[in-house]
């Protein structure tokens, strides 16, 4: 479950990034019931990408801003009160670790979904049935 993390830079304190991406991971697992499931764990992945100031844009206008994307099985984040959470959590979680400076309305957060078959474990495509299988041996 790929999750790409996005800052201006200066958005955290230098050196935070990685415990955003550790934070934001584990929010995940925990909201879909899946901290410590052994299946899943490693393939929890992502990249971190500092951007400087000037290519960073909100309302068309340079900007800081900060965005959570998840890339995740059709399954993922499907219950309202996942989404509710976990992007109440993620919000929370940026805008603390900024130091209470990064407005909430300039942190973003989304999910983009996979084709149904079209997701790997272990370089392999399987369908959303094979990976609930996998998951639940976890």
């Amino acid at each position: 479950m790929p999750l790409q993390l996005t800052l201006t830079e200066g958005v955290l304190p230098k050196g935070q990034e990685k415990i955003a991406f550790a934070r934001l991971s584990e929010a995940m697992l925990r909201w879909h019931g899946l901290t410590g499931n052994k299946a899943m764990l490693p393939n929890v992945i992502g990249e971190v990408r500092v951007l400087p100031s000037h290519e960073t844009f909100s309302a068309m206008e340079e900007a800081p801003i900060a965005i959570v994307e998840w890339k995740v099985p059709s399954f993922a984040f499907a219950d309202r009160d996942i989404q509710l959470g976990y992007f109440s959590e993620a919000t929370d979680i940026i805008h603390e670790l900024s130091g209470g400076k990064q407005p909430r309305d300039r942190i973003f957060i989304n999910v983009v979904h996979a084709v149904d078959g079209a997701w790997n474990f272990n370089g392999r495509a399987m369908t959303n049935a094979e990976l609930g299988e996998q998951v639940s041996k976890g």
